[in-house]
């Protein structure tokens, strides 16, 4: 496993980039991923990112289609606040694992 510094915080990451320990997550280390992907985050995007965070921690899988139904947003919204991959951008984001559904 690979560290990586977000927020001052040497934290453990995988391979792909993903926190292995999710209790390492804060709001200021979403905000230094979301930035090397191109993103800055507003309340909407922390809305959904709690939202992920909460579904992944009580076991639910996540899907594009359950983030799409948490009426938050819509599938349409979601993919513009994380464009181009938004399920593992945003699982990235939200310190999680990458869910299974993600190729």
């Amino acid at each position: 496993m690979a560290t990586k510094t977000f927020a001052g915080k040497i934290i453990e990451i995988n391979e792909e980039g993903y926190l292995v320990n999710a209790s390492e997550w804060t709001p200021d280390v979403a905000k230094e991923i979301a930035a090397e992907e191109g993103i800055e985050l507003t309340d909407l995007h922390f809305r959904v990112l709690d939202f992920i965070r909460d579904k992944a921690g009580s076991g639910v899988a996540l899907t594009i289609r359950s983030i799409g139904n948490s009426g938050i947003i819509d599938i349409k919204q979601f993919y513009q606040l994380f464009p181009g991959g938004p399920l593992k951008k945003a699982s990235r984001i939200a310190g999680i694992k990458k869910p299974s559904s993600c190729v």
